[in-house]
C-alpha cells in the first residue's frame, strides 16, 4: 500500500517560489459541486447500498444536514456515513417504523485506524481485517465514484475564482487541499483549465487538509504568510492547525465571498493587514451559517 508519506511526496518537496502560499479547498468552495455530489451520488447510493429505502426521506435529510448545512460539511465520507447512521437511529420517525440502521463497527474501525481514510486505504484495511460489511462499503464508495465522474460534469468555478488565481499566479506558490480523492480533483480542475495556476492537486490519498497544508508550507513559509480558502469548518480548522489565515467561502453566498476575495481580501492578505478584525468578522458571519444541531431536534 502507498503510505500517506509517499502519496503526500508532491507536498513535502515542494520548494516555495513565491513569499506567500495559498491553500484552496475544491469541492463547494472553487466548484458548485457539493449540492450535486451529495444529493444526487452520494445519498441515493447510500439509501440503495445500505438498505433504507424505507426510511429514505429521513436518510436524504441527514445526509443534507451532515454534508451540508452542518458544522461537519466537508469531512471525510466515512465519518459522515456513520454519523448518517447515528442520526437515523436515534430519530424517533425512524424507530417508529422499525427499521434497521447499519451499526457499522468494522467501519469504525477503519476510520480509527491508521490507513488513509481513501478506496486505497479500505482495501488495504480490508485485506487484513476482512469482513463482509468492508465489502459493501467498498461497493458504496466505488459506486458513489462512478455515479460523480458520471454526473458531475460542466460545472465552471464559482466566478472570481480565476480572476483570483491569476492575479494571485505570480505572487504566491497555490495548492487545492481537498478530501476528494485526487483523480476526481485533477478531471474538474483540468476540464476548466484553472489547474495551469496551482503547483499540487492534493487529495484524501495525500492525507488531511492540515497535513497538506503542513507538509507543502511548514517550516517553509511564515504562518502569517499562509491562507487557507474553504467553505467548511474542516478547512479552518486546518488554517488553525498550522497557525495559517483563513477566508471562509460562506454556503449559499459563494458568489458574493470570492467576488469579496477578489476585491479585498487577496490584497489584505498580500499587505498583512488580513489578521484581526477583518479575518475574525469573516469568521463569525461564517460559523452563523453552519449550526451543529439538526433542524428536526429543534
Amino acid at each position: 500500500m502507498v503510505t500517506v508519506h509517499e502519496a503526500a511526496r508532491p507536498l513535502i518537496e515542494l520548494k516555495p517560489k513565491y513569499p506567500f502560499f495559498i491553500g484552496i479547498d475544491s469541492d463547494g468552495c472553487a466548484f458548485d459541486t457539493m449540492e450535486i455530489k451529495h444529493k444526487e451520488c452520494f445519498i441515493p447510493n447510500i439509501i440503495n447500498y445500505w438498505g433504507l429505502q424505507a426510511v429514505s426521506k429521513y436518510a436524504r435529510e441527514a445526509g443534507e444536514f451532515v454534508n451540508l448545512y452542518s458544522q461537519w460539511r466537508g469531512i471525510n465520507r466515512w465519518p459522515a456515513l456513520v454519523m448518517v447512521f447515528d442520526l437515523l437511529r436515534e430519530r424517533p420517525e425512524v424507530q417508529a417504523r422499525g427499521v434497521h440502521i447499519p451499526e457499522v463497527p468494522h467501519i469504525r474501525a477503519f476510520i480509527a485506524s491508521k490507513y488513509p481514510k481513501s478506496n486505497e486505504g479500505l482495501a488495504a484495511y480490508k485485506a487484513e481485517n476482512p469482513s463482509p460489511e468492508l465489502d459493501l462499503a467498498m461497493e458504496w464508495s466505488e459506486a458513489v465514484n462512478a455515479t460523480i465522474a458520471k454526473m458531475v460534469h460542466d460545472v465552471p468555478p464559482f466566478p472570481y475564482v480565476r480572476e483570483s488565481l491569476q492575479a494571485l499566479y505570480d505572487k504566491a506558490d497555490m495548492i487545492v487541499v481537498s478530501q476528494t480523492p485526487t483523480e476526481a480533483l485533477v478531471r474538474e480542475w483540468a476540464e476548466h483549465g484553472i489547474d495551469r495556476y496551482v503547483r499540487v492537486i492534493a487529495g484524501q490519498e495525500m492525507g488531511t487538509k492540515s497535513e497538506h497544508l503542513k507538509f507543502a508550507a511548514g517550516g517553509k513559509v511564515p504562518p502569517d504568510k499562509i491562507l487557507m480558502i474553504g467553505d467548511a469548518p474542516g478547512d479552518m480548522k486546518a488554517a488553525r492547525d498550522n497557525n495559517a489565515l483563513f477566508f471562509p467561502i460562506d454556503p449559499g453566498h459563494e458568489e458574493e465571498s470570492w467576488q469579496r476575495f477578489y476585491e479585498e481580501g487577496m490584497s489584505r492578505f498580500l499587505a498583512g493587514t488580513f489578521a484581526g478584525e477583518y479575518e475574525a468578522a469573516l469568521i463569525a458571519q461564517f460559523n452563523r451559517a453552519l449550526p451543529s444541531v439538526p433542524p428536526w431536534k429543534k
